[in-house]
């Protein structure tokens, strides 16, 4: 029986749910009897859309729309970041949260795929607006988040504080404090060490992995990073310790280019500042050039969709490790594909936040922490053990990496569906 397209949103082939569904269609012929179940995958368990009142500092009453979607929780409790973002639409946010879906299965974590966010622009907020909507917010949706439920994290333009404000209105609703509600907090709230590194740390180990599979030796390795915030900067600081040189860098202030490669460190301080754009003596380009920069390694971090058909024919990188969440096109996919370009994917190249969200969610459960080396190593341990998974599943059927990821963990994630039934 042909069911209907969910009515709800109207993607298109390059939206960020049409680019979902084409990469779950792609995984079909792997997946066996479990296609039976294959639908579960192209609908959201739950969707929820709030309004979001404030009182400005002027007075004056705004209102935001916020979301937050559960994709599937099959595996375990909704885990997935919050955004703040002028862009934000439910079609962008149930797509997130069926990549958080794979992508903790792609690293075996027992968790299910949730995202949430408010279409704001949040530079135009004061500190006190912010939280005043941070906690709305939180309120709005808390009848579905919590410790066993769906635990929300940081994500564009939200951060260790908004992770704080959010604990604190949960606790206080609910009458206890509950540390476990989110992950990416303050150490001192329960927070864990190694969190706000983790996400970039996945993309250089993935990398590194990569790279020596194809025999790409990291040392004078040319780097090109898109986007330069938490995840980019740290996977270029990493990559700059190792030996590579990182050549273009653009961030929403502009390109930089400089073919020796940057001090990264100052690079940072730049980015943190004003924008990559005012570090002293920094070469700006085109940003349209930075596509086509002499490079070996690309890292589009930034946003979904960036890496079109044209932007996939420019490119000379050998490997593109995917910071960001589906930041290429099918198309795009194909055509690097076509050209020889090794392409890690973002459901395993980024895993690393989540996966050291997971730790963060089970020390606060235990009240045990950790020590930042211990977290390190464990995250390394399971990138390494879980991008090796999936290479073995891509040589085995002659697919690419990305496929393949699906492949792994979309059995995972139906064979669970499966197992638990339908209620009632």
């Amino acid at each position: 029986m042909q069911l209907n397209a969910l009515s709800f949103v109207q993607p298109t082939p390059t939206s960020a749910w049409g680019t979902y569904l084409s990469q779950v269609d792609r995984v079909m012929p792997y997946l066996g009897k479990l296609q039976r179940w294959s639908e579960t995958l192209k609908r959201p368990k739950r969707a929820l859309i709030v309004d979001v009142p404030i009182e400005l500092d002027n007075g004056t009453i705004a209102h935001f729309e916020g979301y937050r979607v559960q994709h599937n929780l099959s595996r375990g409790p909704g885990k997935g970041g919050v955004r703040f973002h002028p862009d934000v639409t439910l079609e962008e946010v149930m797509a997130l949260s069926a990549w958080m879906t794979v992508k903790c299965a792609a690293v075996n974590l027992p968790y299910g795929g949730a995202k949430g966010g408010i279409r704001v622009d949040p530079k135009k907020l004061s500190m006190n607006e912010l939280e005043k909507m941070t906690r709305r917010y939180t309120s709005e949706i808390g009848l579905i988040i919590g410790p066993q439920q769906d635990i929300p994290a940081p994500d564009v333009n939200t951060n260790s504080q908004i992770m704080a404000w959010m604990m604190d209105t949960y606790s206080m609703n609910t009458g206890a404090t509950a540390t476990g509600v989110v992950t990416g907090k303050p150490i001192h709230l329960g927070g864990s060490l190694g969190r706000v590194k983790a996400t970039g740390r996945g993309v250089f180990v993935t990398g590194r992995e990569a790279a020596r599979r194809i025999g790409l030796d990291l040392r004078g390795a040319r780097v090109a990073v898109q986007g330069f915030g938490n995840v980019g900067s740290i996977a270029a600081e990493l990559f700059a310790e190792a030996g590579a040189k990182v050549v273009a860098v653009q961030d929403h202030t502009g390109t930089v280019f400089n073919g020796d490669g940057f001090d990264v460190a100052k690079l940072m301080e730049a980015g943190r500042r004003e924008g990559v754009v005012s570090l002293a003596g920094a070469e700006r380009i085109d940003n349209e050039a930075f596509w086509d920069v002499e490079c070996d390694i690309l890292i589009p971090a930034a946003l979904e969709g960036q890496v079109t058909a044209e932007r996939a024919r420019k490119t000379k990188a050998k490997l593109v490790l995917e910071g960001a969440n589906g930041p290429t096109v099918p198309e795009a996919d194909d055509i690097l594909a076509e050209r020889g370009v090794l392409v890690v994917p973002d459901v395993i190249c980024n895993a690393g936040g989540v996966t050291v969200s997971y730790f963060e969610w089970v020390q606060d459960f235990s009240s045990f922490f950790w020590t930042e080396d211990e977290i390190n190593q464990r995250l390394d341990q399971i990138m390494v053990n879980a991008l090796n998974h999936i290479w073995d599943t891509a040589d085995q059927h002659k697919i690419s990496l990305r496929t393949a990821t699906f492949t792994v963990s979309c059995e995972r994630i139906l064979a669970a569906r499966q197992e638990r039934g339908l209620y009632p």
